[in-house]
């Protein structure tokens, strides 16, 4: 069984699903405005190509842990915004940002294809992705995860607890440049970094982890949401300011001849950065 956040049921976050909500609604003001019969049929196949494909992806991927799910499960009935409200987090929650299972068993691909031993990953969240890569990572791997959130920290920590794979992750409570400073001054190396934290300061996280050697030579970085539903290629005046940083985010990358790169539409969009110098 796959997670309990399907793409078909949760709320439509990325470009995909964004389109095909879009889709759908199109459909319907169709059907309630008498559209020729040949303009209803297009639409209709329309639909059900777009509509079938997220979980056609979930079928065809192998299933997550029964320590995955858990962890979504809990994340999923999480109130998330009474935790805000209440002052328990330091930021507004929801669980859509979890990764899920066709993101945690692509990053848990990769960490099985680069052979990497030393993982960071920037923005933990419940730590669903910290999970799926740390059950990829030999015996004496280590994953290290930075979370700005308190709260959430312990959260994960918990769900970690559940998994034999969770002592493999070492959680890092502050602000996520911090932590990537502290890491700086104590010399730490890691093949594989994933960066899901604020979108604000991906540029930032992107030249600290290059100009002080985060990232082993020919080490892999893979980003998260760099496609942000769809924003980064609709006209700038459509863009969210989230969405403006992640456009920047991608013309800085495209530009680095340090680095060589390919974004896939997984998703909120992931890409995936070689350092070659």
């Amino acid at each position: 069984m796959t997670s309990v956040l399907r793409q078909e049921t949760a709320r439509p976050i990325t470009p995909h699903s964004i389109l095909v909500a879009q889709l759908q609604e199109t459909l319907k003001l169709a059907q309630e405005n008498n559209i020729p019969v040949e303009i209803l049929d297009s639409l209709r196949q329309g639909v059900q190509l777009a509509a079938g494909l997220d979980p056609y992806l979930d079928d065809c991927t192998t299933p997550e842990s029964s320590a995955l799910t858990a962890l979504a499960q809990k994340t999923s009935i999480e109130d998330w915004s009474k935790r805000f409200s209440d002052g328990e987090t330091v930021r507004q929650l929801e669980q859509e940002m979890l990764s899920g299972h066709l993101e945690g068993q692509t990053l848990k691909m990769f960490v099985h294809i680069t052979k990497a031993k030393r993982i960071l990953e920037v923005g933990m969240f419940t730590g669903y992705s910290a999970l799926a890569m740390a059950e990829a990572l030999p015996s004496d791997g280590q994953l290290i995860g930075c979370e700005v959130d308190p709260y959430v920290a312990e959260f994960a920590v918990r769900c970690f607890s559940e998994s034999p794979h969770g002592e493999k992750i070492v959680v890092e409570v502050a602000p996520a440049l911090e932590t990537l400073h502290k890491l700086v001054a104590r010399k730490e190396v890691f093949d594989l970094i994933f960066i899901d934290a604020d979108k604000k300061e991906y540029v930032e996280y992107f030249q600290t982890i290059l100009a002080h050697n985060l990232l082993a030579l020919d080490g892999l970085i893979c980003v998260d949401n760099t496609l942000l539903q769809g924003e980064v290629y609709l006209p700038p005046e459509q863009r969210t300011a989230n969405g403006e940083a992640i456009a920047q985010f991608n013309r800085v990358v495209a530009a680095d001849p340090r680095v060589e790169q390919v974004l896939l539409p997984i998703r909120d969009g992931v890409t995936l950065i070689r350092r070659v110098v």
